[in-house]
């Protein structure tokens, strides 16, 4: 008796769909499909979400609405004979991939639909349909003559029938001078007595007493018509026999087409329907979370949208009555349902993500049953009872306590939730009893929601607090649905003023987080922009150090160039001129080390293996001596002073070991020909390299060789860079069978 009384319970127990009131939303979605069938789809959800998003990128040709083939496939398989009309509708199915092949798809559409291989012999069925699903004519000459005698008997028939309507003779008995059409026959309507002038048979009646007759005169035409269409559907059968017979030749391939047409429908649907209303996929995490942003239920005519987040195994909702406690429930279970089927919903989909759950739940409706005596609690508790059978789902319980002592209730549901969440079982619970929240607010893995009121304009605000119980305001809501003050006033002294305080601490506590909230929001805000503008004197400074060091380089670049000339006119016994001219180099000497000196804000102290920046570029600190650093940047190495290089945040730090290396200087007593670079740093390359040609200079050779070796070809491309730009240079050349040595021309 139980058993059956559970059962009948069970039958009796809404769909997911019905209690989450999303039933008019999956009838709107189906209207999309070309023809009709469930909305759960077999296979790999992520592969079908990528076939959805790669068909949402293009237009494609619009589908075409056909009946369910599964009885039609069952008689090509016993090789029966199919009525024209269901060989028509897979002649449709194939011409609709034979148009998408003909389509520019994008991948992974593009590698499917071109992998369908249609049979030679089932392409051909397709030339002799017309776009009506009609025997083309044109390829049976039977048919064409037979389709040519009944245009030309209908003629004659219509002729016969018009003459007759307009004849002296009938005139009197006639109604109307009309082609009637009575059961698919052409009749003449008459009156009583049309027998003594006109010999016909009367085929019906009208309520006002009227005949519809056919005239004698016109039988041997419907016979000879009857005669036609006889020929006619004992062609067409012919052409019946011969396509089906080919229909079961390749039955395999012909239960695939139909297959794959209702996968195409399933994709083809979603994306209309989501291009319809703007709604957008959310493709389920591997994360047991329910985050949604501007989430709108499509259940709800000019919604406020949700946004909430449940990262947590128990989600419990309290707060003011009528405030939308239920609604959010729907909310989140109706994004899960959604997102687990990939139909398209409102949100913003950068901010939403939606877990996947094995199973989704709704403990929501009353299921007392006056008929097997099944009370609310019980009706609960049998609905609760299969939850243990469940595992890696997600529940929502609307009014948990509902139909029995909430004290006990509490207690009772504390310790199943307890034992469900250990078998990976979520749960969303609304209630307006404060010992079940106050049982479990001190689990860290229970996220209290709390329902907003208005107390100004003492109405609910159809928005959420997270953290924190809410009251219910039941006298508050009585009050504003037109129940008497003095009755409300009167329940409130009942109800105590030791429940009332509580009542009322609560509303503070929930008015205080509500506040801090807010608070710490326009905090975030306003470093946010400290930041913002953080980063810019950031780049204000670095603009600055750029130009620092563009200006220190000129200097050097200027005492290099005076040196150099004051050497010169040393050399041509232009003793005064070059002591003007050292004077105005060490000049330049003594602006570019005043530069150099200029003191930077005060900064991070930087270490050996620190990641920089120098100038634009990311690099790392490989050594540091005294006041500058030997920095690698993309595989370069050099050495740069220190205050060019600002610090960067790095999540990994490296020490690398200095490389040894070695510079040798062949001299002669005036100085060298040749210098060896091999194994040099950039900068320490360069400085070597610019002692050695001020030496060959003043030294008066006309050739000089710079060995730089091969290698990456880094190093080579410093110097002749610096060649480039050095004066009083003639020319310079590599080695001919030597690539590491460049010939260097005074």
């Amino acid at each position: 008796m139980v058993n059956k009384q559970l059962l009948d319970i069970i039958t009796l127990m809404k769909t997911v769909t019905q209690k989450l009131d999303l039933d008019n939303f999956i009838n709107n979605f189906k209207s999309f499909y070309a023809r009709d069938k469930d909305i759960e789809m077999q296979g790999d959800i992520n592969q079908h979400y990528r076939y959805i998003e790669a068909l949402s990128k293009i237009e494609f040709p619009p589908i075409k609405n056909l009946p369910n083939l599964d009885e039609q496939l069952q008689r090509i398989k016993k090789q029966g004979v199919l009525h024209i009309d269901d060989i028509y509708a897979f002649v449709t199915i194939v011409g609709y991939f034979n148009s998408l092949k003909a389509t520019t798809l994008p991948e992974p559409l593009s590698k499917w639909i071109a992998n369908i291989d249609i049979p030679e012999e089932v392409n051909t069925i397709l030339l002799y349909f017309t776009d009506e699903g009609n025997i083309n004519p044109e390829r049976e000459p039977e048919l064409y003559d037979i389709e040519k005698a009944l245009k030309q008997n209908k003629s004659e028939l219509k002729d016969k029938l018009y003459r007759l309507a307009h004849s002296s003779t009938l005139k009197e008995y006639l109604v109307d001078t009309q082609v009637h059409f009575f059961n698919g026959e052409e009749t003449l309507m008459v009156r009583g007595g049309f027998n003594r002038v006109v010999k016909a048979s009367v085929v019906g009646r009208t309520s006002g007493g009227f005949f519809y007759i056919l005239p004698q005169s016109i039988s041997h035409l419907k016979e000879k018509e009857s005669a036609l269409l006889s020929r006619r559907e004992e062609v067409i059968y012919r052409y019946a026999q011969q396509f089906s017979t080919i229909f079961h030749k390749y039955f395999l391939f012909m239960r695939f087409i139909n297959r794959e047409y209702d996968r195409f429908d399933q994709y083809q649907a979603r994306v209309m329907f989501a291009r319809a209303f703007d709604y957008n996929f959310i493709l389920p995490s591997k994360r047991k979370v329910v985050r949604v942003s501007e989430f709108c239920h499509p259940a709800i005519e000019n919604p406020k949208p949700v946004n909430i987040e449940l990262n947590r195994s128990v989600m419990l909702i309290t707060g003011v009555n009528a405030g939308g406690k239920t609604m959010l429930l729907k909310s989140l279970l109706s994004a899960v349902y959604m997102s687990k089927n990939l139909l398209p919903f409102k949100c913003n989909p950068q901010k939403t993500e939606v877990g996947h759950f094995k199973s989704i739940e709704a403990v929501i409706d009353d299921p007392q049953s006056v008929k097997n005596d099944i009370s609310t609690f019980a009706g609960r508790m049998v609905e609760f009872a299969k939850l243990f059978e469940k595992n890696n789902a997600i529940v929502g319980v609307d009014e948990i306590e509902l139909g029995t002592d909430s004290d006990e209730a509490a207690s009772l549901f504390r310790v199943m939730l307890d034992e469900l969440r250990k078998k990976g079982i979520t749960f969303i619970v609304t209630t307006h009893h404060k010992r079940l929240a106050s049982l479990m607010s001190a689990d860290d893995d229970v996220e209290l929601i709390a329902a907003l009121y208005d107390e100004e304009r003492r109405q609910p605000t159809y928005t959420f607090l997270q953290g924190s119980i809410g009251k219910s305001y039941a006298f508050e809501t009585a009050e504003r649905y037109g129940v008497p003050a003095v009755i409300v006033e009167k329940a409130k002294e009942i109800y105590g003023e030791d429940k009332e305080n509580l009542n009322e601490l609560i509303e503070k506590s929930t008015t205080l987080e509500r506040e801090m909230r807010q608070k710490l929001e326009k905090i975030d805000k306003e470093l946010a922009s400290v930041e913002k503008k953080r980063e810019e004197l950031e780049s204000i400074e670095e603009r600055l150090n750029e130009q620092q060091r563009k200006a220190i380089a000129t200097l050097e670049n200027r005492y290099n160039a005076a040196t150099k000339r004051a050497l010169e006119a040393i050399k041509a016994k232009e003793s005064t001129e070059g002591r003007r001219l050292l004077n105005e180099a060490h000049k330049h000497k003594k602006l570019s080390n005043q530069a150099k000196e200029v003191k930077q804000p005060s900064r991070r102290v930087l270490q050996v293996g620190d990641t920089i920046k120098y100038r634009s570029n990311r690099g790392e600190i490989l050594t540091i001596r005294n006041k500058e650093a030997t920095i690698e940047v993309d595989g370069l190495k050099m050495r740069v002073p220190l205050n060019q290089l600002r610090y960067l945040e790095s999540p990994t730090k490296k020490v690398v070991k200095k490389p040894k290396s070695t510079v040798n200087v062949e001299k002669s007593n005036r100085g060298a020909i040749s210098i060896k670079l091999l194994g040099c740093y950039a900068d320490e390359a360069i400085d070597k390299l610019d002692v050695f040609l001020s030496d060959a200079l003043v030294a008066g050779f006309s050739e000089v060789e710079i060995i730089h070796g091969t290698g990456s070809g880094v190093l080579k491309k410093v110097i002749i860079d610096y060649l480039k730009t050095y004066p009083k240079l003639q020319s310079f050349h590599g080695q001919k069978g030597n690539l590491g040595i460049t010939i260097v021309k005074l």
